[in-house]
């Protein structure tokens, strides 16, 4: 199934998994909830894997205060939407690969539709509320949520595989207050590159997963801890009598 030109590409990741590895990226479907700075290099690092298919939806403009760590976009496309800069972008790192780029707001009304019958879906968000909606859509699916979150120079990820791992909000059970952030740009280049990897291992059954295991960055010390996270049986999503689901860890 791959091509002498992929073969080529991939020559050197092939080199951790083989064909089979490969052609499970080319094969599977990946929607990123947002392409701002996790969306960014989450969608480039996958992108340039060689993920098949390639879902990213966002509803915002490039503003000039957004290029300090999104580098999905530059100067020339301020003002433009963020799925049209990104589309173009993920298209000159790889035009083997097909990109869907959403241009509307998630709402649980849409989000079943725009996720489809995708393998994964990554969070790339700024806020709780829609991650709550991508966990609950994560369960109904079976299929696993990378998370991902960044302020100042701290960040966090964890991979939840449902049925398995504790669930989003068992983990986080009330959203913090919304907040306009700090952000530097290396901190979601971190934690956007953990997510990504948490991807590939998880597509190509390499590894061991962030599952059950809340991975949090600290970028002004340098040091990276890991705090385990357990399943809360009285959760509303996921807990005692709600149903549980036979998905590994691994992709089948």
């Amino acid at each position: 199934m791959l091509s002498e030109r992929e073969r080529e590409r991939y020559k050197r990741q092939m080199m951790l998994f083989g064909d089979e590895g490969q052609e499970r990226l080319k094969n599977a479907h990946i929607f990123i909830a947002g392409a701002g700075g996790l969306g960014s290099p989450i969608s480039i690092y996958l992108a340039v894997a060689g993920v098949g298919t390639i879902t990213i939806v966002d509803m915002d403009v490039v503003d000039q205060s957004n290029l300090n760590r999104q580098i999905l976009h530059t100067d020339r496309d301020i003002g433009k939407k963020k799925t049209v800069s990104a589309l173009a972008k993920l298209r000159e790192y790889n035009a083997d690969i097909t990109i869907n780029a959403i241009d509307t707001t998630i709402t649980g009304d849409n989000l079943h539709e725009l996720i489809g019958r995708a393998d994964g879906i990554v969070d790339a968000m700024d806020n709780y509320p829609v991650r709550y909606l991508l966990n609950r859509v994560a369960l109904d699916k079976k299929i696993p949520f990378f998370h991902g979150a960044i302020s100042g120079f701290y960040g966090q990820a964890t991979t939840i595989i449902p049925g398995i791992t504790p669930c989003f909000e068992c983990i986080f059970p009330k959203a913090p207050p919304k907040a306009v952030f700090p952000v530097v740009g290396a901190t979601p280049g971190v934690i956007g590159t953990v997510q990504a990897t948490e991807v590939i291992k998880y597509l190509t059954k390499q590894g061991e997963l962030l599952a059950g295991r809340l991975f949090v960055w600290d970028g002004v010390t340098s040091k990276a801890e890991e705090i385990a996270v357990d399943k809360n049986e009285a959760c509303p999503v996921c807990g005692a009598g709600t149903v549980k689901t036979n998905t590994t860890g691994t992709k089948k």
